[in-house]
Formats: structure tokens, C-alpha cells, sequence
């Protein structure tokens, strides 16, 4: 946790900032090791404040370095504007998460002291991009157990079980073996319905003889996991299911081979977009390749069109192109991946061979 706080610091000075404004729970978290749902941190080249209430008093003490000076004030921005020095100072804070009413506020409170707002978002966001060796071993462990999880819930059989009871069987098949919770609520799309990207899965039994889009991950540590994967039920399968099916597990593979330090998030995207859009389904692949995975499921860098930023070793992404063909069905193969020095490492370890199910 030194280590983040110097490397905030750094960014700090880089942006000719006084100090910076942590509220953000996620930012907070990564930068300080506090699990609570109130607080606030003010980082500067001398300063490392942290403010909580009452409530978090003992668990304060117990999970941050002593390096944090610990305040306790219901009052948050009150405390964090209070313990600022006069000025002059440029207090930077994250404008994707500090809402309008609270700016408002702080400038209340600032009143005629010669303090400057500044907007200074993904500061903590553009270090959490990329992962530790302690980092990446926990978000291993994450995919492991959504993987073990997925083979105790499919491999018992999913024909016939509605898609919302196969969701439900995921997620806890996830906790007993220790997650915190799903990273993001199941997806499990039959038929037709898997179409959607982000299906909501219905009180609707599963069919044989058509595939099933199951989208899952745990969040484990305080780290989340993310894997797809499109199953066949056992039955005569449309041919042209399989051939979707093909084009999608070419695509993904070649995207995969292309991640690696140095390519940005949007020339690896093209590897996988021309080879469904040679298949004739440019207008079936709407979303982005993938994106990053940490602490939350969906953050930095992106693999998409607008993905400008190059992968670096310790970025973990995920690589899951798509085809959806309205009223037809659908298909999405995702792996997550971490980026290395030399090339990438997949994290999850399930085949992707279309596989039949019962």
C-alpha cells in the first residue's frame, strides 16, 4: 500500500497538483486497504489523510498503514476541507465520480480560501490498470473458482432448468467455494434469446438441441473474474449455430494471439473484428472485444474502436468477440487474459471446443 501511495504522489506532482481527492470506495480501497462504505483520502507530496466515521473507527486502524493519519468526522468533506491549508492550492478531485452537488459543496466549504477545484479523474484508474504479481495471483484464483463452479453447475446438466435457475446455481456454487459474491449478476441466454449481450435470464427451460450463452465471473479478495461460454444442448443443432460458433472461436483465438505489450486496445479489436466481418456478420458484432478486469469487472484499458491506449505488461483484459443475429440466436467466447513482458497469459482454463451438454 506504500508502494500505491508513492505512486499517487508521483501522478500528483506530474499533474502539478497540491493534493488529490480520493473518494471513490474502489479508488480507496486499492490505495489504502479499507473495505468500508464511508471515507475519504487526501494525498499530497507531504500529506496522507484519511477520513471515516464512527463506525469504521477500529477497522480503520486495523487495515490501514500507519503512514495514513486516520481521522474520524461523519462529516467527511467537511473534515477533508477543513484540514487543508490555506492555500494557495490546486485540490484535484475524480470528475467521474465526485457528483455536481458534491462539488458544489466543496466549494462552500473552500468559501474565499485561495483553493482551486481542479478536475483530475483516472488518476487512481490509470494505476489500477495495471497489476502487481499479488494483483494478477488473486485474479487467477477468482477465475479458477468461477471455473470450478461452472463445471459443478453445467456438468450436473442444464436441460430443461430455467436459465434464471442455472444463474442463481452459478452464483452460488461461487460462494460456497469462498467468493465474496458474483462480479456481476449471471448471464445464461438460450435459443433466441442469446441475441441479447446482456441477457437477463428468464423463468424460461432450456431447450435441447440449441445453444446457451453463460457469462459469469466471482468476485473473490476484492477482485473479480469474467468468462463466457456457449455451450450446444444435446440435440440436432442448427448448422448454421455451428457455423457462428466457428467464426466467433477463430476470431477469439486469432484476437488472443495478438495480445500483448505494445499493440493498442483498438488495433487488437480489428484482429477479431475483420474475421466476422469477412463472415458476413459486421452488423452482428456491435460491442468492443473486451476490456480491463481488477477490482471491478469492467475498467481500464479497453479493447474497442475507441480503445487508443497500448496494452503494458500487468494490464488483465478480457478478449470475447460475439455474433448476435436477432431472432436467431447467439454466440460469445471469452477468455481473461493477463498481459506479460513477452506476450499474454490466460488466466481461465476451460476448453473451447463447442461442448454439448444435457
Amino acid at each position: 500500500m506504500t508502494a500505491r501511495l508513492e505512486a499517487v504522489r508521483a501522478k500528483v506532482a506530474e499533474r502539478e497538483l497540491g493534493a488529490l481527492l480520493v473518494s471513490n470506495l474502489v479508488n480507496l480501497r486499492w490505495l489504502t486497504g479499507f473495505t468500508g462504505s464511508n471515507g475519504a483520502a487526501v494525498v499530497g507530496a507531504e500529506t496522507a489523510r484519511f477520513v471515516t466515521d464512527f463506525r469504521y473507527l477500529t477497522q480503520a486502524a486495523a487495515q490501514l498503514d500507519p503512514v495514513w493519519e486516520r481521522e474520524i468526522e461523519t462529516d467527511l468533506l467537511k473534515r477533508v476541507t477543513d484540514g487543508l491549508p490555506d492555500g494557495p492550492l490546486k485540490l484535484g478531485f475524480d470528475d467521474a465520480h465526485v457528483t455536481v452537488a458534491q462539488h458544489a459543496r466543496l466549494e462552500r466549504l473552500i468559501g474565499e480560501r485561495d483553493i482551486e477545484l481542479v478536475a483530475a479523474g483516472a488518476i487512481v484508474e490509470q494505476l489500477r490498470a495495471v497489476k502487481d504479481p499479488d494483483e494478477i495471483e488473486r485474479i487467477r484464483a477468482a477465475a479458477e473458482l468461477a471455473d470450478e463452479a461452472f463445471e459443478e453447475v453445467v456438468g450436473a446438466g442444464i436441460v430443461g432448468r430455467a436459465e434464471r435457475d442455472v444463474a442463481l446455481d452459478l452464483e452460488v456454487a461461487m460462494r460456497r467455494r469462498g467468493a465474496e459474491g458474483a462480479s456481476f449478476p449471471p448471464i445464461v441466454a438460450a435459443g433466441a434469446h442469446g441475441a441479447l449481450p446482456h441477457a437477463v435470464p428468464r423463468a424460461v427451460p432450456i431447450p435441447a438441441g440449441t445453444l446457451v450463452v453463460i457469462d459469469w465471473g466471482a468476485q473473490l479478495d476484492g477482485y473479480a473474474s469474467d468468462c463466457t461460454r456457449t455451450v450446444a444442448t444435446a440435440g440436432d443443432l442448427d448448422p448454421r449455430d455451428r457455423e457462428i460458433y466457428d467464426t466467433v472461436l477463430a476470431a477469439q483465438e486469432a484476437a488472443l494471439a495478438a495480445v500483448r505489450a505494445g499493440p493498442t486496445g483498438q488495433e487488437v479489436d480489428a484482429v477479431a473484428r475483420a474475421i466476422i466481418d469477412d463472415a458476413g456478420h459486421a452488423e452482428h458484432f456491435g460491442h468492443g472485444l473486451g476490456h480491463g478486469v481488477g477490482m471491478e469487472v469492467h475498467e481500464g484499458p479497453r479493447l474497442s474502436k475507441q480503445g487508443k491506449d497500448a496494452l503494458v505488461a500487468g494490464n488483465i483484459v478480457t478478449v470475447e468477440p460475439g455474433i448476435y443475429v436477432p431472432g436467431a440466436g447467439g454466440v460469445r467466447i471469452e477468455d481473461l487474459v493477463a498481459v506479460t513482458a513477452d506476450g499474454h497469459e490466460v488466466l481461465n482454463g476451460l476448453p473451447k471446443a463447442l461442448r454439448t451438454v444435457h
